[in-house]
């Protein structure tokens, strides 16, 4: 979990630093979208081979190099003024990124009986987001009172420690002779033999993950409840709130930490009501969602200016309605092959970041083309929010349409 943090700390680390970012590098509102853009197409796209590398060599291993690669990029980004150096490094960081949630996942269904997974992951995101309030607040305010060097080779040397931390001290298994990427954990790999994920090989592995409805279906729960947020937490929550809204940056972070409070407080909740109405996730899944873009036309079209609570609510509702984006890899868990569970959540994992990738990229070229001259206010942000809302109706359409029918509980 503490791996994860750090990863979701630095994932979120240069939204905040966004506006001084614009200065550092000499860019416009598209050229900084394609810094959010890259890494999470990065970070979308290793999701497969990284979930095929976990499910072969376990998590603990993917863990320690991932955490190794995301300090390498918070140094190269701490000391770059080169515009594409800076984006080679958050595509670094994005690497890195890929590896720490699927080999969470890998690890519970190891370790915790199928039965209380649902909150044990719902745990994990919500544990996980306090890197949002980590990059919000000490993060922002460290940037701030000293330098950008200074900020970001904090959250390197991070990195290192953890890396060595988890080196030490995560476990694959509770069977000392098991394989993790074995095809059941209690069942122990003969020394010299090949697992079985190296005899399925790759391309059967593959094969059954892409032509499955349930990852996909997994893929499109993700990108509904997510991709808004990441939009917001990753890159132009801070934008808007101190360039739209008027507000300080230190209000703005201050309503970005309320928003990961508030998902920390009801991840478990959604965690508990996927192992209960575990045959009615996607109807949870839409009454969220919907609530949440409702949230959203109030803020763009009846909102307030330049004052703090309307910012704080809209965050609040944000944190509210994320942690339903995790109900997809609770049936890839519970009904894919225990083989190819990492592979499947990876697939899963990369709905809400390829839409946050796409809606990231959107919002900037909007702005440019409202106002090309940089100086973007209110009207401007709530037209180019329309390309979020687009992306979201395109998830919403693909999770209606691979839904499964069918559904069985699980034992």
């Amino acid at each position: 979990m503490l791996c994860y943090t750090l990863a979701v700390t630095g994932r979120t680390s240069f939204g905040v630093a966004s506006v001084d970012a614009i200065d550092r590098f000499h860019i416009n509102a598209a050229q900084l979208a394609v810094f959010t853009a890259l890494q999470l197409a990065v970070y979308a796209f290793a999701q497969i081979p990284v979930g095929l590398l976990v499910d072969r060599f376990g998590p603990r291993k993917l863990m320690v190099v991932g955490a190794f690669v995301m300090a390498v990029g918070q140094v190269t980004l701490a000391f770059t003024t080169s515009y594409p150096v800076a984006i080679f490094a958050r595509m670094l960081i994005g690497a890195g990124d890929a590896t720490a949630f699927l080999s969470v996942m890998r690890l519970i269904p190891a370790w915790i009986p199928l039965r209380h997974a649902p909150l044990l992951g719902q745990l994990t995101g919500a544990v996980g987001q306090f890197g949002q309030f980590l990059s919000a607040v000490p993060f922002l305010s460290l940037l701030h009172a000293t330098s950008w060097q200074t900020g970001f080779v904090s959250l390197g040397a991070v990195g290192v420690l953890l890396a060595l931390a988890a080196g030490v001290l995560v476990k694959d298994s509770p069977e000392p002779e098991a394989d993790a990427s074995a095809a059941e954990p209690a069942v122990p790999t003969e020394p010299g033999k090949p697992t079985e994920a190296e005899r399925l090989g790759v391309k059967k592995i593959l094969a059954n993950v892409l032509t499955n409805r349930v990852c996909w279906h997994g893929f499109f729960v993700h990108w509904t409840g997510l991709g808004a947020l990441v939009v917001f937490t990753l890159l132009w929550g801070l934008p808007i709130m101190t360039l739209g809204l008027g507000l300080p940056a230190d209000q703005a972070g201050l309503a970005l930490s309320l928003g990961t409070l508030a998902s920390v407080a009801v991840g478990p909740i959604v965690g508990l009501l996927s192992a209960r109405f575990y045959n009615r996730r996607m109807q949870i899944v839409m009454f969220f969602s919907i609530t949440g873009w409702l949230g959203w036309l109030w803020f763009f079209t009846s909102a307030p200016t330049g004052v703090l609570w309307a910012a704080c609510l809209m965050n609040i509702v944000m944190g509210f309605t994320g942690p339903v984006a995790n109900l997809g890899f609770d049936s890839v868990r519970e009904k894919v092959d225990r083989r190819f569970v990492a592979t499947g959540t990876g697939l899963a994992n990369m709905g809400g970041w390829i839409a946050g990738m796409i809606g990231a990229q959107a919002v900037g070229v909007l702005l440019n083309l409202r106002a090309p001259d940089g100086n973007y206010d209110w009207a401007d942000f709530g037209v180019a929010w329309i390309a979020v809302a687009t992306v979201w109706a395109c998830g919403f359409s693909g999770m209606w349409l691979t839904r499964d029918r069918n559904v069985r509980r699980y034992s």
